[in-house]
C-alpha cells in the first residue's frame, strides 16, 4: 500500500512521537509517509510553513491536501481511522476524563520544550531564571498529579493519556537527564519502565 498521508517529522520531538507511537500502537505506520522537518522558534521550516501557518511540528498533510494540527487533532484523527479499540473514548464522562488528563500530559512535555528552548537556544544573558522555574513547577504539579490522585485512571490502560505521560517522560531522559524525576516520583518510574518495553516506544525514542 502506497502511503496517502504526509507527516512532517522531527524524531527529537515528544509531539512528534506521541502520533509515531498511536500510529505504531493501531497498525497504521503504512498509511504514512515522513516528512523530514527541521526548524526551532528562530529557524522555520518552508515545508511546515506550507502545511501549518504556525510553523509547528506535528502537522499530517491528508490525500487531498487538507493539513491537520497539532499533536491532539492528529490524534484524534488517526483513532478514529483503525478498527480496533480507539485510544481516546468516543462518548460519556471517560471521554472528557482522559482528554483532560491527555491535556496535562501535553502540558508537561510543552513546558519541557519551552525549558529546553530557555537554556539552550535563548542566549545566556538573555535567559530568564524566573520563567523557567515557572515552567519547572507546571511539570512538577502536573507529575505530583500523575503520581497521586490520577495514578489508577493512567494504569488503567495504554491510551492517549499513556502515550503523552511516556513521550514526556522520554524526553526528560533525552533532554534533561539532570531532572532526575524517577528520585521524585516513584510510581511513575515504575509505571514507565514498564511502558517504555512497549514495540510502540522502543521504535520511535528519540535521537
Amino acid at each position: 500500500m502506497s502511503p496517502t498521508l504526509t507527516l512532517f517529522h522531527a524524531p527529537a520531538s515528544p509531539f512528534v512521537r506521541k502520533v509515531m507511537v498511536l500510529l505504531h500502537e493501531t497498525g497504521q505506520l503504512d498509511k504514512v509517509r515522513l516528512q523530514a522537518a527541521s526548524l526551532s522558534p528562530v529557524s522555520p521550516d518552508a515545508g511546515v510553513n506550507a502545511c501549518n501557518p504556525a510553523g509547528k511540528i506535528p502537522c499530517l498533510r491528508l490525500a487531498d491536501g487538507q493539513a491537520l494540527y497539532d499533536s491532539r487533532v492528529i490524534a484524534e484523527y488517526l483513532d478514529q481511522q483503525h478498527a480496533g479499540e480507539p485510544l481516546v473514548p468516543r462518548e460519556g464522562p471517560q471521554r472528557w476524563q482522559r482528554l483532560a488528563l491527555a491535556a496535562l500530559a501535553d502540558a508537561v512535555m510543552d513546558a519541557a520544550v519551552l525549558s529546553r528552548y530557555e537554556t539552550f537556544v535563548r542566549p545566556e544573558q538573555k535567559r530568564w531564571d524566573d520563567w523557567l522555574q515557572g515552567q519547572q513547577q507546571k511539570i512538577e504539579r502536573a507529575l505530583e498529579h500523575f503520581e497521586g490522585e490520577a495514578f489508577a485512571a493512567l494504569n488503567e490502560r495504554f491510551d492517549i493519556v499513556a502515550i503523552g505521560l511516556a513521550c514526556a517522560l522520554g524526553y526528560f531522559d533525552f533532554r534533561r537527564p539532570d531532572w532526575a524525576w524517577r528520585e521524585r516520583y516513584p510510581k511513575l518510574a515504575a509505571w514507565y519502565a514498564e511502558a517504555a518495553r512497549r514495540p510502540s516506544l522502543q521504535a520511535t525514542q528519540p535521537a
